[in-house]
């Protein structure tokens, strides 16, 4: 069976670019031979309302109570009203290679749901773990049923429970930066809040009765991009520069050491070698992208230089990507291979 890599750009902070990161990315690994299943985990549907026309959008939204409706909502709404199994909607296609699972508003009900449900886990209530792995679940047999390489999640700016669940079903995860101080600030709370996620659920999957679905709750940290940055002449500028230096200090400090506390294997890259790329600031090219609809490389109008600037790069950090996440993409060993290393583990 085909796998599929499960990734996020995550950042709780919040106007450091991860819905236009997370369109772009997919585009460049797109343009490899790469299908992607983009899923908007945002209430505030602002990947959806990118590559979506607004009355499509609306349409959604008016819509996703109903059992024929398309948004994850309504791939949800059992879970959160505890009268059956989450179902699966149609993926949007975006273009040749890349789908959509579109967000919801009232992905904040499902929100609020999953935080009272956290609490329960630790309680062995089934129906609480189960819906922990509820979007995880959907998310899963739609990338199965269109034979997709990878999953991006697009999540909104915070640390609650709905981003706690795609963490937790996340592979590996990058981190976009800001150039600013309030970028290496929120590098302390973001490190700790994982470590404590990946804690706790490992508390909880111990716990868990055998016959539960259970998240693998290990993201790996991939790397970072510091974005929309300005430069002078081809070099960045000073005061972006001077807090790239700050945050690359964080980094080390309050994400790959602290995070290392809990398992090494969750960051095999230092700082030195984790940055995937660098987006610096392109101006009008991303106010026509978004209005667009596109990523960058598919902008009509506008300076072509730009554009050539911005697929460079973000080629640059698809292949990075693609480098990182050969492991997840290998097909799983053979089971009696898995069980034979079951058993060694515990003999040891």
């Amino acid at each position: 069976m085909k796998r599929h890599a499960r990734l996020t750009i995550f950042n709780h902070k919040g106007g450091v670019g991860k819905t236009t990161l997370t369109v772009n990315v997919a585009s460049a690994l797109a343009s490899k031979g790469k299908s992607v299943l983009l899923v908007d985990g945002d209430p505030q549907c602002n990947l959806t309302s990118y590559l979506l026309d607004d009355k499509v959008v609306n349409t959604l939204l008016d819509n996703s109570d109903k059992d024929t409706g398309g948004t994850l909502w309504t791939s949800l709404k059992n879970v959160y009203n505890r009268n059956g199994e989450p179902v699966l909607i149609p993926p949007h296609a975006i273009d040749r290679n890349i789908l959509l699972l579109p967000g919801d508003i009232r992905l904040s009900e499902f929100e609020t749901y999953l935080g009272d449900a956290w609490s329960d886990c630790f309680k062995r209530r089934l129906g609480a773990i189960s819906a922990m792995s509820a979007l995880s679940k959907v998310v899963e047999a739609t990338a199965t049923a269109n034979n997709v390489d990878f999953i991006f999640y697009d999540t909104g700016p915070n640390i609650g429970p709905l981003n706690r669940a795609i963490l937790l079903d996340c592979e590996g995860f990058i981190i976009p930066v800001a150039c600013d101080l309030f970028s290496e600030r929120a590098l302390l709370t973001l490190g700790q809040t994982l470590k404590n996620w990946i804690i706790d659920w490992g508390t909880i999957k111990s716990l868990a009765p055998d016959d539960a679905r259970l998240l693998k709750g290990a993201p790996i940290f991939l790397g970072y991009v510091p974005h929309q940055f300005r430069i002078y002449g081809q070099i960045m500028a000073n005061k972006p520069s001077y807090y790239l230096r700050r945050i690359e200090r964080s980094l080390t400090k309050d994400i790959v050491k602290v995070l290392a506390e809990v398992d090494t294997s969750l960051t095999p890259y230092n700082v030195s070698e984790s940055r995937l790329g660098a987006i610096k600031d392109f101006g009008s090219l991303v106010q026509s992208a978004q209005q667009q609809g596109v990523p960058f490389s598919q902008v009509v109008g506008g300076d072509s230089h730009s554009k050539e600037l911005a697929m460079n790069e973000f080629d640059k950090i698809a292949t990075a990507i693609l480098s990182r996440t050969q492991k997840f993409l290998l097909p799983p060993p053979p089971k009696h291979v898995r069980k034979r290393r079951a058993v060694k583990r515990k003999t040891t």
